[in-house]
């Protein structure tokens, strides 16, 4: 019995990791039709289809996967109608959370996406309840090989970056929105494709949680990730590694 239950729990993960792999790959896909609608198919003109292209290779997305995408929004396939949307609201503790969706039906995610909130014991906000508490900003990663901390620094803060901060496997450089484009091509040019670029809500301050809130907050963080329609969930909340190896344990 023992080798038959080992055999259905490896199942059952091999079964979500399939499950968790299609909801990336789906959100992946999203993201290159709305950049293709927004500033064409050229991914060298194109700086948001760019990065979504890297962001879909990184993740292994299948290249008929990729071109499929970019047809639907070129009209050579049945193309839907996205709209970014922004949701704002707290979880257990009063944690701020910044949700990110892509969305053909407002209503159907307004809807998901407060049940989430709700279930998880929390509650959605209103526009800018919470965004004053985080900075919007641009960051581009580059591994430690890439380059010399000098040689990026100079290149990014030329280009209009704020920062450049060093850690234990690579670069990351920080931007304004409005310059986040710039400071990417400047840096792709001098040093190849970024490991990764985006732009985030960074909180600027966090607030530790224990070990019950932060089971409450991870399971919120989830619902929000298996959204379909949720591109990127921000928080303002840390756990300890502590904390962290018992929940996993």
């Amino acid at each position: 019995m023992a080798g038959h239950s080992q055999f259905k729990n490896i199942m059952y993960r091999k079964g979500a990791q399939d499950a968790k792999r299609a909801r990336v790959f789906t959100k992946l896909a999203r993201e290159i039709t709305v950049s293709v609608k927004e500033s064409g198919d050229d991914p060298t003109a194109n700086p948001r289809l760019r990065a979504a292209i890297a962001a879909a290779r990184k993740e292994n997305m299948p290249n008929d996967n990729i071109d499929r995408a970019i047809k639907r929004a070129t009209g050579d396939g049945a193309a839907d109608t996205f709209e970014n949307i922004r949701y704002e609201g707290y979880g257990p503790g009063g944690v701020a959370l910044i949700v990110e969706a892509l969305t053909d039906n407002r209503n159907r995610t307004a809807s998901e996406v407060r049940s989430a909130f709700s279930k998880h014991g929390g509650s959605l906000g209103e526009t800018n309840s919470v965004s004053f508490m985080f900075d919007h900003v641009g960051v581009i990663e580059y591994p430690a090989a890439a380059a010399r901390m000098e040689a990026l620094f100079e290149t990014a803060v030329e280009a209009g970056a704020d920062d450049v901060v060093a850690g234990e496997d690579g670069f990351e450089v920080i931007t304004a929105v409005e310059a986040f484009n710039d400071v990417r091509e400047a840096l792709e040019a001098e040093f190849g494709e970024a490991g990764r670029a985006g732009l985030e809500w960074r909180p600027q301050n966090t607030v530790e949680v224990d070990e019950e809130k932060a089971g409450t907050l991870l399971k919120l963080v989830d619902a929000l990730d298996d959204n379909d329609d949720v591109q990127k969930v921000h928080a303002n909340f840390e756990v300890s590694d502590e904390v962290m190896a018992r929940l996993e344990g």
